[in-house]
C-alpha cells in the first residue's frame, strides 16, 4: 500500500519548520529535500527524534534524491533565495525564476500528479513560473501568501482589539506584496465587524502594518519569517490532504473572476482534494475594485519578466 507523501523541497527555516508543523499533526509521510549535502538529512533526523516527545507515527526522510520524492501527494517549493534587509520581494525574481523552474522540470518527473504549493518570493510569479513550466491544471498550482498575510493582519486586529486570534475572521486579496488588499468590510471578530470596534484611522494603521509585515520581521531578524509562513504551508496541505474543503485566501489563478484576464493572484478560495475547487467572488465595492486592479498590475508586470526569463 502506497503511503500518502508529502515533499517539502527546500530544507532551510521555512521548508524544515513545514515539515516539523506537518509531521506534528501527523499529515502524512514527508520527504525534506535539498541539494546542500546533509542539510535535509540532519534535519529530518532531529524532526524524527521528536516523534516519541510529540506522540507523531509518520516518517520523515532528508534526502538530495529526487527519487526519494516519486508519487507525492503534495510538493512544497520554499526553494529560493531568502530575503535580506533592503531588498524587496521583485529583486529576487531573476535567481528564483531559475530555481523554480529546475525544481518544476523534477516534479514533473517524478510526481505529475501532485498539487503544488508555492512559497518562495516573489510569490505571484513564482507561482506563475511553476503553473507554467509543469503544464498542470492550473487549480493544482496554488501559492501561499494569503494564509500568512490574513494570518499577520489577525495577529495585529487581536492585539489591537484585546480578543483571540482564533476569532478573527479575515479577507486579503492581491499580490504579496506591498500593494496586497486587506479588505476591513469582510473581517469579522466572532460576528461583529470590525468597523463596529475599531476607527476608521486605526483600521488603515493596521492595514499598512499588514502590508509591511514581512518586511518588518526581516529588519529585525536580518533575514525572512519562516514560524507564521511554514504554519501556512501545513494548513494548505491538510486541507488537500484531508479534503476539509476550508475558505482561505491563496494565490490561484483567476481568468474571469475579478477580470483577472489570466494570472495567479491572491483571492479566496476553497481548498480541497483537487486543489483549488473554487475561487469564491466578493462584491467588491469602487475602491476596493481599484486596489485590486492595482495589485494585479503589478502581478502582470512580473509575470511579464518571467516570460522573458523562461
Amino acid at each position: 500500500m502506497t503511503r500518502t507523501r508529502i515533499t517539502i523541497v527546500g530544507a532551510g527555516n521555512v521548508g524544515a519548520t513545514a515539515a516539523h508543523i506537518a509531521a506534528a499533526a501527523n499529515l502524512a509521510d514527508i520527504v525534506l529535500l535539498d541539494i546542500v549535502p546533509g542539510l535535509a538529512e540532519g534535519k529530518a533526523l532531529d524532526i524524527a527524534q521528536a516523534a516519541p516527545l510529540q506522540s507523531f507515527n509518520c516518517r520523515i526522510t532528508g534526502t538530495t534524491d529526487w527519487e526519494m520524492t516519486a508519487e507525492s501527494t503534495v510538493v512544497v517549493i520554499t526553494s529560493g533565495l531568502p530575503r535580506k534587509p533592503g531588498m524587496s520581494r521583485d529583486d529576487l525574481l531573476a535567481k528564483n525564476v531559475q530555481i523554480v523552474k529546475s525544481v518544476s522540470e523534477k516534479i514533473v518527473q517524478y510526481s505529475p500528479q501532485s498539487i503544488i504549493i508555492v512559497v518562495c518570493n516573489p510569490l505571484d510569479a513564482m507561482t506563475y513560473t511553476a503553473a507554467k513550466v509543469t503544464g498542470f491544471a492550473k487549480s493544482k498550482v496554488v501559492g501561499m501568501a494569503g494564509a500568512l498575510d490574513t494570518a499577520r493582519f489577525s495577529h495585529f486586529l487581536a492585539t489591537e482589539i484585546g480578543v483571540s486570534p482564533c476569532d478573527v475572521n479575515c479577507v486579503l486579496m492581491g499580490g504579496h506584496g506591498d500593494d496586497m488588499v486587506p479588505l476591513p468590510r469582510f473581517t469579522s471578530v466572532s460576528g461583529t465587524p470590525l468597523t463596529e470596534l475599531l476607527g476608521s484611522d486605526r483600521i488603515a494603521q493596521i492595514v499598512e502594518r499588514t502590508r509591511k509585515g514581512g518586511i518588518e520581521i526581516v529588519n529585525l531578524l536580518g533575514f525572512s519569517a519562516y514560524y507564521a509562513p511554514a504554519a501556512g504551508v501545513a494548513k494548505m496541505a491538510e486541507a488537500i490532504l484531508k479534503d476539509s474543503k476550508i475558505t482561505l485566501p491563496c494565490c490561484a489563478y483567476c481568468k474571469d473572476q475579478y477580470n483577472a484576464g489570466g494570472y495567479f493572484i491572491g483571492v479566496p478560495v476553497v481548498l480541497g482534494k483537487n486543489g483549488v475547487e473554487k475561487i469564491i467572488e466578493l462584491d467588491l465595492n469602487e475602491s476596493e475594485k481599484a486596489l485590486f486592479e492595482k495589485s494585479l498590475s503589478h502581478v502582470k508586470e512580473l509575470a511579464a519578466k518571467v516570460d522573458k526569463l523562461l
